[in-house]
């Protein structure tokens, strides 16, 4: 039998990286930590980290086990909202989202489920897909509408997904955006090695990421002059004439009347949402929104906002 409390300590390990942040998040003596440890490895028989001067790593047998770890700390969170449930007569529902995917889905999907569950209380917590996914992992989110480029989905290197289901909702491409008196801004679509010389204003450290590497295969190190947060803040850079950037098709609305928007040639890159939940939990309640954010997914995919023609100030 694998003690849960040993578990929790690895998978408090592996978040912090070291004995010592371990025990400093749990409120335990790193000794206790390692103690725990090291009885896990006895029980498995294998060793669960590595040790070195530069802290601690998973081995395979870590990786696998602090993928069980945070299924069973989700089960045991689903386990105490049902209990609740059974106390106070009402579910809770909680919701994690990336911004732009929030805005353009949530409200539609919301008022469908909230039609088909008025009982329920929905909670929505806007964070990025890095954050969201351990919030699912770890039973902290019953949902987490996400996206990824071209890669797996976030999450811990060398890790599984730790049972979680992915559920595509629409692709998402992105798209420059110049000044509408840019010499560029009249063209049909663009290939990204036509814009080497451009400075470049970003709206996601991700799509930073994105851009230099399709950058370097094209061969050039594009010159970044703006580093936001926030893709409407960077489409204002763009229309100031700062630079120009590249957007995903639904933050581009509402239109910026001072920007052009150009597609890059297929095959055009895309982002890639989603809806991430525990896989083998069938809740009435996750599904229903599930399903609602599906039909929102495809009423937008149908309108063009995403998935098609990008608008054209």
């Amino acid at each position: 039998m694998i003690d849960v409390q040993r578990l929790r300590v690895l998978r408090a390990v592996a978040d912090h990286g070291s004995f010592n942040r371990a025990a400093a998040a749990l409120r335990l003596t790193p000794s206790a930590v390692s103690q725990q440890v090291a009885a896990l490895e006895r029980s498995l028989g294998a060793p669960v980290v590595a040790r070195s001067t530069r802290g601690v790593t998973l081995t395979q047998a870590g990786l696998i086990m602090v993928g069980a770890a945070e299924s069973v700390a989700a089960e045991l969170a689903h386990a105490r909202r049902q209990v609740d449930r059974l106390g106070t007569g009402r579910g809770r529902l909680t919701v994690a989202t990336f911004t732009s995917g929030g805005r353009l889905l949530l409200p539609g999907a919301l008022a469908r489920f909230t039609a088909a569950h008025p009982g329920t209380v929905v909670h929505v917590r806007e964070c990025e897909p890095e954050t969201a996914l351990p919030l699912v992992r770890r039973g902290d989110a019953d949902l987490a509408l996400a996206y990824h480029f071209d890669g797996p989905l976030p999450g811990r290197p060398g890790s599984p997904d730790a049972g979680l289901a992915w559920t595509p909702l629409l692709a998402d491409p992105l798209h420059v955006v110049l000044p509408r008196a840019h010499p560029l801004a009249g063209r049909e679509a663009l290939d990204i090695a036509e814009l080497a010389a451009e400075p470049w204003v970003l709206g996601c450290t991700k799509t930073e990421s994105y851009l230099r590497r399709h950058a370097e295969r094209v061969g050039f190190t594009p010159e970044v002059r703006g580093t936001t947060t926030d893709y409407f803040f960077a489409r204002s850079l763009v229309a100031a004439g700062l630079g120009v950037s590249l957007i995903p098709s639904i933050a581009l609305t509402p239109e910026e009347p001072a920007v052009r928007v150009v597609p890059l040639v297929p095959p055009a890159p895309a982002r890639h949402l989603g809806v991430a939940r525990i896989g083998r939990r069938a809740d009435a309640g996750t599904e229903t929104l599930v399903g609602a954010l599906r039909e929102e997914a495809a009423r937008v995919s149908g309108s063009g906002c995403a998935g098609g023609t990008p608008p054209t100030p």
